[in-house]
């Protein structure tokens, strides 16, 4: 993950949004603003751009394909929240560098001509 650009990003359900605690586990995976703010967005609030890369164990990918889906993983179309769900934990890590994303259609063109132009 990384930092969300508050401006661009903390809006458009495009962007999936996390929070964490002070260990860096996820609370939460949101399309929706999270957290919602009061007033002014403040500085030392951290909220991170989930970027969708799994470390798993072979032993969890088992256990968690027996899992029944759940009811905020189904609101959120978030595989990710089934986890959180039934008790697990997901460790976030944090990078510096953004990354292409694709999502939609428009966004495979954009990373081909991304990769088009970097091969030259």
């Amino acid at each position: 993950a990384y930092h969300l650009d508050m401006e661009k990003e903390y809006s458009t359900p495009d962007k999936v949004k996390v929070i964490t605690n002070l260990n860096n586990d996820a609370i939460y995976f949101s399309r929706s603003p999270i957290p919602y703010f009061t007033g002014t967005i403040p500085n030392n609030v951290p909220v991170y751009h989930h970027i969708g890369i799994y470390a798993f164990r072979r032993d969890f990918l088992l256990k968690y394909t027996t899992l029944p889906r759940t009811p905020l993983e189904l609101a959120e179309s978030l595989e990710q929240l089934r986890i959180l769900e039934h008790g697990y934990r997901i460790r976030v890590c944090l990078t510096a560098e953004r990354t292409l994303e694709i999502n939609k259609p428009e966004e495979l063109a954009a990373a081909q001509d991304f990769k088009y132009n970097a091969d030259r």
